[in-house]
């Protein structure tokens, strides 16, 4: 019997909205994508076929952002997606290689200590000592299978990976193909092939990607949500997701302790809280949507292992600290401050206080 995956790709999560989408798919579609970019949009933001079949949201925001997104894709240049931590570049970049290519495993992982061959390819080195450089002896690493296969390539965290690695990766755009000197060869690109990066904005000057490079990418900056009732919805939907595959209490059980921590990341991360009144000193972490379902996950964690199932203030009072509170004595005075000028006073939120004051001192 297979097990299953505790975090399926995209393309097996959801693969029957992916089939139902390409059944109904009446336009034109690039060259090797299996969805046209109408469709592709379709999966991303959600909708509903002809035939009824629901198609989830993955990703809650602009439309347009989602289509010059899409439409990047369909032309020559490569996607650059780009943001604070926390809002969804990741998630996006996979959904969009999923729904294209039918594959999201094409993927270069960058950090200071990706090498060149991540991108471009490596060695068997028991048959390179053997028989010398060959065609059996290299590894093609994700990049050069896209560009073989005619399939999109993920590179995540792209500045984070050391400049003169990144460079690597601007003959690959420009030209579309890829030397092997060793071989006295190259790999071309075929069509279909194209590449989704992902970058920080908090990592600027980290190692900043150079003008040549930028060049060969169209930048798509996705924004924090817009209210609090889409980030409340994002939280929900992907608590629900983790949650279903770890067996935890469904979110609707919660939603009232989803909307107290979306509040409280979004106050603190705004600087002022949510009817105007009244300013907020801001922490040094970045309390990003991501961090909120982290929370409401450990949360949920705790109510199912060591209370009733239904999460509570308790729940999620220690997750809210260890996000706000990075530096144990600025951080702390904000924190503290904060649950005093403005938590104490929220009708309503009396059980709130009590659970977030009781972890705090």
């Amino acid at each position: 019997m297979t097990e299953q995956a505790l975090r399926p790709h995209a393309e097996d999560a959801f693969a029957e909205e992916l089939a139902a989408l390409a059944a109904a798919d009446d336009r034109p579609r690039p060259a090797r994508w299996n969805l046209s970019p109408w469709a592709v949009a379709t999966y991303l933001l959600g909708g509903t076929l002809p035939d009824g079949t629901v198609i989830s949201p993955k990703y809650v925001g602009p439309r347009r952002i989602v289509e010059v997104a899409v439409s990047t894709l369909a032309t020559d240049r490569a996607l650059l997606l780009l943001g604070v931590p926390g809002t969804a570049k990741t998630w996006v970049s996979e959904h969009l290689a999923a729904a294209v290519s039918g594959d999201s495993t094409l993927l270069v992982q960058g950090t200071a200590g990706t090498p060149e061959e991540a991108i471009r390819y490596g060695w068997n080195y028991s048959q390179l000592l053997a028989h010398g450089p060959s065609r059996d002896a290299l590894v093609p690493g994700p990049v050069m299978r896209a560009m073989s296969g005619g399939r999109v390539a993920r590179v995540e965290e792209l500045t984070r990976i050391p400049a003169d690695v990144q460079d690597t990766l601007i003959t690959i755009l420009s030209e579309k193909t890829l030397p092997i000197p060793e071989l006295g060869e190259e790999v071309m690109a075929v069509r279909g092939f194209n590449l989704i990066a992902t970058a920080n904005d908090r990592d600027r000057g980290v190692n900043d990607l150079s003008s040549a490079l930028r060049r060969r990418f169209n930048t798509v900056v996705l924004p924090l949500p817009a209210t609090v009732e889409d980030e409340v919805d994002i939280v929900a939907r992907r608590v629900d997701q983790i949650g279903s595959g770890i067996d935890l209490p469904s979110v609707p059980e919660g939603t009232d302790e989803i909307r107290r921590v979306v509040t409280v990341f979004r106050e603190l991360r705004d600087g002022i809280t949510a009817d105007g009144r009244t300013k907020v000193k801001s922490p040094s972490g970045t309390l990003s949507t991501a961090e909120a379902i982290s929370v409401v996950t450990g949360g949920l964690a705790l109510s199912a292992h060591f209370g009733d199932g239904v999460l509570r203030p308790s729940d999620v009072a220690a997750g809210i600290l260890g996000a706000v509170v990075r530096d144990p004595a600025a951080d702390r005075v904000i924190w503290q401050e904060y649950l005093e000028s403005v938590v104490r006073e929220r009708d309503g939120w009396k059980d709130f206080y009590r659970a977030c004051r009781e972890v705090t001192v």
